[in-house]
Parts: structure tokens; sequence; C-alpha cells
């Protein structure tokens, strides 16, 4: 088990007028989270829109995220790796010191067998300076793996744990939990079913939609892991309206036009080849929010 357990936020990456990075709007945004009770903080996952970032925006991103960690003593996790081992090996060479784990996907497009999967990840584990969660999201992949993979890469030395994102709460899921939930770190990944893998004992998530919900997502964990049963299911459902609003256009488009509608960040803008979201599904997706601060949720016991 690691420490890398509790709510972290998979920040977007803010955009100015001009298409830049807005760094200020993006040192603003971590604060917030974290003082909202996020635990940390996940830089460069999917929902920053790293493939469309600049090397040099890159390091920018690393660089606000991984001071903001370091004046709030909050634990950083990194994405970092493609689908070669070899170029994944490389990035993590070079991963910020401030880095507390890094997140690296199954091998995309690929499709390696699991032997070849387990290969992949005890190499990069052997040379990562960092504790590696590995990111199991097959719809994303097209490389699915059973449970008894997973429970040989969480055996692996240096493999702090997964962030757990297969659609849904399938046998795989459950059967994950049932074997090393007690001795490897799972978080969800999905934000419709986090409550569930959460109920099955998942040790946190990271969670996009806890952009614009922290505080609720935070108390979402608390109360499952607390065994407050009651107030868990209150948050769990009450906050399934704005999950699905959120992921009704492809992520992270209705979360930066609510962060926008908000003030939280200059722009909801986002690169190609994503597009921003309707005013539709912006319209919902406040309307979601609205009536979860009107949501009646026990206090807790």
């Amino acid at each position: 088990m690691t420490d890398l357990q509790g709510l972290f936020v998979p920040l977007v990456t803010p955009f100015g007028p001009g298409g830049e990075v807005a760094a200020d709007a993006l040192e603003t945004l971590a604060h917030t989270v974290l003082s909202d009770g996020a635990r940390g903080l996940v830089a460069l996952g999917t929902t920053g829109e790293p493939a469309t970032l600049t090397p040099g925006e890159r390091a920018l991103v690393l660089e606000v995220c991984a001071r903001v960690c370091a004046e709030r003593g909050a634990p950083l996790i990194v994405g970092a790796g493609s689908n070669a081992t070899a170029d994944t090996r490389a990035a993590l060479a070079v991963l910020p010191r401030a880095a507390t784990a890094a997140l690296v996907p199954v091998p995309y497009y690929l499709r390696p067998s699991a032997d070849g999967v387990v290969a992949h990840f005890t190499e990069l584990a052997a040379a990562s300076p960092v504790p590696l969660l590995i990111y199991n999201i097959p719809y994303r992949t097209a490389c699915v793996l059973d449970a008894d993979t997973l429970v040989r890469l969480a055996a692996i030395p240096n493999i702090a744990g997964f962030k757990h994102s297969v659609g849904g709460i399938d046998p795989t899921t459950v059967e994950l939990l049932a074997r090393v939930g007690d001795r490897s770190t799972v978080l969800a990944g999905d934000d419709r079913f986090a409550p569930a893998l959460l109920a099955l004992g998942g040790h946190g998530g990271i969670l996009a939609a806890a952009h614009v919900a922290t505080a609720e997502y935070a108390a979402l964990v608390e109360a499952w892991r607390a065994g407050d049963l009651g107030r868990a299911r209150a948050l769990g459902n009450a906050l399934d309206a704005v999950a699905a609003a959120l992921f009704a256009e492809p992520n992270p488009a209705v979360a930066k036009a609510v962060l926008a509608a908000q003030g939280r960040i200059p722009t909801p803008g986002l690169r190609l080849p994503l597009l921003p979201a309707s005013a539709t599904a912006t319209e919902r997706a406040l309307s979601a929010l609205d009536r979860l601060r009107t949501a009646t949720v026990p206090p807790p016991r």
C-alpha cells in the first residue's frame, strides 16, 4: 500500500484568449482544489490535454503543479509514457523531483500479450525513480487485462497500484479488489462508477468531475473510507448527475466550459482535434451543479 489514497484532481490545462497556456489560472485552480479537499494533483493526465501541448508547455504545467504541491505538502502524480517501453523509460528518467508517482498507461494500439504488458511494466518499474500507477483503461488502449494479469502487475516492486477505468464494475474489478485491495492502491478513474468502486474497497479516485465539485467528491471518498454508508450513498447519488453531464461530450470540454462560466479559467478553449462544449451540454452541467448544491446529504456520522 502507498499513501496515494484519497481524491486526486487531474487538472485541466487552461488556455488564454490567444491559445497560450494560462499558467496563473492553472496555479489558482491547483490551490483551490487542494483547499477544497483534494489529497493531491495529477499533472499531464488525459484531462490536461498533454498530447496537444509542446514540450515547453508541458514543462510549464509541471513547474506550476510541482510548485503548488511543494507549497501545500500535497502529492503530485505525473502522467508519463507512451506505448513504447523505451520512450516511456526515457520519460520517467526526466520526471521532476517533486513527483510522488507516475501515471503510466497500459501500452495502447499495439495490443501486446499479457506477458508483454508484465514485461513492459517490470522494466519501467525497475528504472523509475518514483512508484508507478498503472492506468488501466481498455476502452482507450484496446488492451484488455484479466484479473490474473492485474494481480501479477500489482506484485511488481515499485508498482504502487492502479488507476482503474474499465467503463463499469465488471467481474475483473471485483476480483482485483478482492485479491489485492489490501496491498495495492486502486483508484477509481471512471467518475460515474467511482462510488461503486469505493464501495468495493477502492482507495480513492482520480476524477475529472472533481474540478467543479471538489468538496463533495472529497467527502464521498472519506465517507466510504470511514464506513459512513448513508452519507456515502447519498453523496454518490447526488454526484451522479454532475458526472454524467460533464462527460456528455469528450472530456475535458464540458468541465472547461463550466470552469470558464464560473470565472475560474480564462476561456473554455481546447486544442484540436477536441472541440469546445456545446451550449446545451454546458447548461445541463451547470444545472446539475445547482441541483447538487440543494441535495439532501446526511452530515458526517
